[in-house]
């Protein structure tokens, strides 16, 4: 990748994953860019560009995870910077897109988020979106510039492969991510069970049934992201109380936020697999976490853009 047609770009970062757009550059053969992103005494974002730009593609690697609201201003400022500067294209990689859950209007009066940071995308002057894993594969819809998304799922599935498990179902913690189940099943060639959560009345507990046979298997929970890990954790309880020899769950994006960590050390999951499209501060790890690197999958992509290589032909 060190040949010189691949000279005209540069790729730089935010402050919300150095080491994921290090990791991604070195693959990359390039020294990150030159730029600096700090805050004014008052909060304000301050970013200076040490380097030219002018009529260079350019890659900026930054992840909308917490602080989210500062995250998203790094982005949106350094995309006006690069514009500003007569960048030949300015390409936003975005491993994890914040915002993506207020995607539709569920109820009277709701905004919708993911519309929104994508139409401040594209007004602060992006020309190219890169993501992974959208919590709804329709948000893509929401740009008028292009955008691909990437697939964690076979980072995933080659982990479990090589785990050489036997009698395993995937299973998906609700019917939202059934798809994703179905995804992950297939290389694995394992059936899928859907854990179906129900609230009798208000402030009752929940009753939760698995459609599926799990009994007597090793079950894998599939979900794009853990948040509170309110919905994984039950869901594992419920499959080793319902006769599951094991419980593992992977998931793309590790928010982990509130509660997290103490839920997923006390449940029946003995292994969770993430990927690193969100900086997992060294607190939050735990012995059953396993992280595996989205930057390989993340620098071919790029390198694909740059030279108008196909995407697809990434998972076929």
């Amino acid at each position: 990748m060190k040949n010189s047609a691949f000279s005209n770009y540069k790729v730089f970062a935010g402050n919300s994953h150095l080491e994921l757009a290090e990791e991604i550059a070195s693959i990359m053969g390039k020294p990150l860019g030159r730029a600096t992103v700090n805050k004014f005494s008052d909060g304000e974002i301050s970013v200076n560009l040490w380097e030219t730009v002018r009529g260079v593609d350019c890659y900026i690697v930054q992840s909308t995870c917490d602080p989210v609201n500062d995250n998203l201003m790094e982005l949106l400022i350094m995309i006006d910077a690069m514009k500003r500067a007569s960048a030949g294209r300015i390409n936003a990689i975005i491993p994890y897109y914040g915002y993506a859950r207020q995607d539709r209007k569920a109820k009277a009066r709701d905004p919708i988020t993911a519309k929104l940071v994508a139409n401040l995308l594209v007004a602060a002057g992006a020309d190219r979106v890169l993501t992974m894993d959208l919590h709804a594969a329709q948000i893509q819809g929401y740009f008028d510039i292009p955008v691909d998304h990437l697939i964690g799922m076979p980072i995933l599935a080659k982990y479990f492969m090589e785990q050489s498990l036997d009698d395993v179902v995937i299973v998906s913690p609700d019917h939202g991510s059934v798809t994703r189940a179905r995804n992950m099943a297939q290389p694995l060639n394992a059936p899928i069970a859907i854990v179906d959560k129900r609230r009798p009345e208000p402030n009752k507990s929940e009753i939760m049934n698995i459609i599926g046979d799990i009994e007597g298997k090793n079950c894998i929970l599939v979900d794009d992201m853990i948040d509170t890990a309110g919905t994984i954790t039950n869901a594992a309880n419920a499959l080793k109380e319902m006769g599951a020899i094991s419980v593992r769950a992977c998931s793309t994006h590790a928010v982990l936020s509130g509660p997290a960590i103490e839920r997923i050390e006390n449940s029946a999951i003995e292994e969770l697999v993430l990927l690193n499209t969100i900086p997992v501060p060294e607190e939050k790890k735990i012995e059953k976490m396993k992280i595996l690197s989205v930057a390989p999958l993340f620098a071919e992509a790029m390198t694909r853009v740059f030279t108008n290589g196909s995407i697809s032909k990434l998972f076929d």
